[in-house]
């Protein structure tokens, strides 16, 4: 089966990117089931109801976050609707929303996924490596095939999550940079890793954001108004092939892909 993963949606650019790029790609390359990072969605930061159901009508089978989950507040409204919009599952006992999920694919074959997030100079949550061996036992129950979207800075971090869950899970793959990596590869036990997967959205940026207003934070150290930028919109994410039957990867391809207008 294959799976594909789409690295952190940014603003209007990445939902744009996502409409009109996912409906052929799920034909092209027969893909069974769409995840995509959301935490950045709706303007940069954050995530509503309507995007939600917007990026569902897009043929997205699941949601992931990170530590942007939280930054429109209305999010706490609707998270629980939805049990295939995930936060990150090391948030302590009794966080609102739903860590991980086992979602069926059109064949039957069930895939779970989990959503984690790194420590290193990010918020201090509870160990995510105890939490994935938590939620791999639940999901496990279910089915062999197990992806994870670990969302971390360091990249030390999201290489030592691969190698902890290699042959655990089918999948590892990570996000929150924005900024690909090119160590695609399946590891010894048969799990796909992926520091990055990258950002989908303007690429005439940084990180997804207008360039001008970045520069201006790092020569003055002032705070200042973050603005999605518009040019050069592509698509990026990780095309992977798990066999069905041990839930072991077979491969990892990565991709990017420019729409053919680049201006949002």
């Amino acid at each position: 089966m294959k799976i594909l993963f789409i690295g952190d949606i940014i603003g209007r650019p990445g939902r744009r990117a996502v409409r009109e790029l996912v409906p052929a790609l799920i034909e092209d390359y027969r893909i069974d089931l769409v995840i995509a990072n959301c935490e950045n969605a709706a303007a940069g930061f954050g995530i509503t109801r309507e995007i939600v159901e917007e990026l569902y009508r897009c043929r997205i089978d699941v949601l992931t976050s990170g530590n942007h989950i939280w930054d429109k507040k209305e999010v706490l409204e609707f998270v629980e609707d939805y049990e295939t919009l995930l936060r990150p599952a090391n948030y302590p006992e009794g966080a609102p929303g739903f860590g991980s999920v086992v979602v069926p694919c059109p064949s039957g074959v069930q895939v779970g996924v989990i959503n984690l997030a790194g420590r290193v100079f990010m918020r201090p949550l509870d160990c995510p490596f105890k939490t994935a061996e938590k939620e791999i036992e639940k999901l496990r129950r279910k089915t062999k095939i197990v992806l994870v979207d670990m969302h971390a800075e360091a990249t030390s971090e999201k290489q030592a999550m691969g190698w902890f869950l290699d042959g655990r899970v089918s999948a590892v793959v990570g996000t929150h940079t924005h900024v690909q990596t090119a160590d695609e590869q399946v590891l010894p036990q048969g799990t796909a890793y992926m520091t990055d997967v990258g950002m989908t959205g303007p690429f005439d940026s940084i990180i997804g954001t207008k360039k001008d207003a970045v520069l201006e934070r790092f020569l003055m150290q002032m705070p200042n108004k973050f603005d999605v930028a518009k040019g050069d919109v592509r698509l990026q994410g990780a095309l992977i092939t798990v066999d069905e039957n041990t839930g072991r990867s077979l491969g990892i391809e990565r991709l990017s892909l420019r729409i053919k207008d680049s201006q949002d």
